[in-house]
């Protein structure tokens, strides 16, 4: 579990760099007292001779000394001023209050389904919405999301911040749309189905993951941080709450906590996030459910793609197949036909 991260050091830093010092040699009361705060330096100010006094300021030598004096007061007001900045220090951008909602949203509240986007062309041999990965078979291209047919209405988008149920959905592979999370193994497996697919068998998700080198992540072997969206700031569910308390923990399914901001985002906008073969958001973004009976899913998610394995390796088997939650998600693959 994320939770709260540790800015109080930044903030007792600030205040260190913006103390009160005063270059006088009275104590801090003094300083106070005269308006030497935040590193100002007091210097007595002396105001030059005006015109009709020059008459009457007596010999060169002492005008030429009072001309002395003024550049010297207007040269420790700019040394001032630099040391004020000085001791200001670079500006420390205020940290996420990850105790703080930023959204106002009632369990429930979704925005209404859409009419569904067309899946492209998939790549060769391969259905719709899917790329190649290898002879064998082929992957969505992106996190699948959910079509409902209506029994009385047209397809409109199921939406991917609610549990289907036992409404009938047919998963669609589509960028730029928000992926279904609040998803079963069982319900992923049918939607799948009914779009003439099939859930992905470990292997070959790892396969899609992993690359034909392997890698440890979609991209490669060594970790690009903001490649994928695996490392939201705050804990969901402990910002939406507000709160730590152990009674948020039953709450994962709320409809609100992937409407929160820089969490769930539409598939694949993070184009460093992508395979060898052209697959986006295969680490973070949802977990993904394979086919395994046990229950397994993979990849990780937008707060954490560490805990349980790095990237592609990451591997959660501690939920059965009819577990559901924010953070579940799922993509299908299909056997590849001839003509690639």
């Amino acid at each position: 579990i994320v939770g709260t991260r540790p800015f109080m050091a930044l903030y007792a830093l600030a205040h260190v760099m913006s103390g009160c010092v005063s270059t006088t040699n009275g104590s801090a009361e003094d300083a106070g007292a005269s308006g030497a705060h935040h590193g100002t330096v007091v210097a007595e100010t002396i105001a030059p001779p005006s015109d009709t006094s020059l008459a009457d300021a007596g010999s060169p030598a002492d005008v030429l000394a009072a001309d002395t004096l003024a550049a010297d007061v207007e040269a420790t007001d700019a040394e001032a001023a630099e040391i004020e900045a000085d001791l200001a220090g670079p500006e420390v951008s205020k940290p996420t209050d990850c105790l703080k909602s930023p959204i106002e949203c009632e369990d429930g509240d979704v925005p209404p389904g859409v009419n569904p986007p067309v899946e492209a062309a998939g790549d060769a041999g391969c259905p719709p919405g899917m790329v190649g990965v290898t002879g064998e078979f082929c992957v969505d291209r992106v996190e699948a999301a959910l079509v409902w047919s209506k029994p009385n209405g047209p397809d409109v988008m199921w939406s991917p911040y609610l549990n289907p149920g036992e409404e009938p959905v047919t998963a669609i592979s589509v960028p730029g749309i928000l992926p279904q999370g609040y998803i079963t193994q069982v319900q992923a497996k049918a939607a799948c189905e009914a779009a003439s697919k099939r859930l992905c068998s470990d292997v070959e998700w790892l396969r899609a993951c992993q690359g034909p080198g392997g890698g440890t992540y979609p991209y490669g072997d060594s970790y690009v941080p903001g490649g994928c969206n695996d490392t939201r700031e705050c804990h969901p569910i402990v910002q939406l709450f507000e709160t730590t308390a152990d009674w948020i923990w039953s709450e994962l399914g709320n409809s609100c906590v992937n409407q929160l901001p820089d969490g769930l985002v539409p598939t694949g906008s993070y184009p460093v996030c992508e395979s060898a073969e052209g697959a986006f958001d295969l680490s973070g973004s949802l977990h993904e459910w394979t086919s395994d009976p046990s229950g397994t899913f993979r990849g990780g998610f937008y707060v954490d793609a560490t805990t349980n394995g790095l990237g592609c390796l990451y591997k959660t088997t501690a939920h059965n197949v009819a577990h559901w939650d924010y953070s579940t998600g799922f993509r299908c693959c299909a056997d590849r036909g001839p003509g690639f």
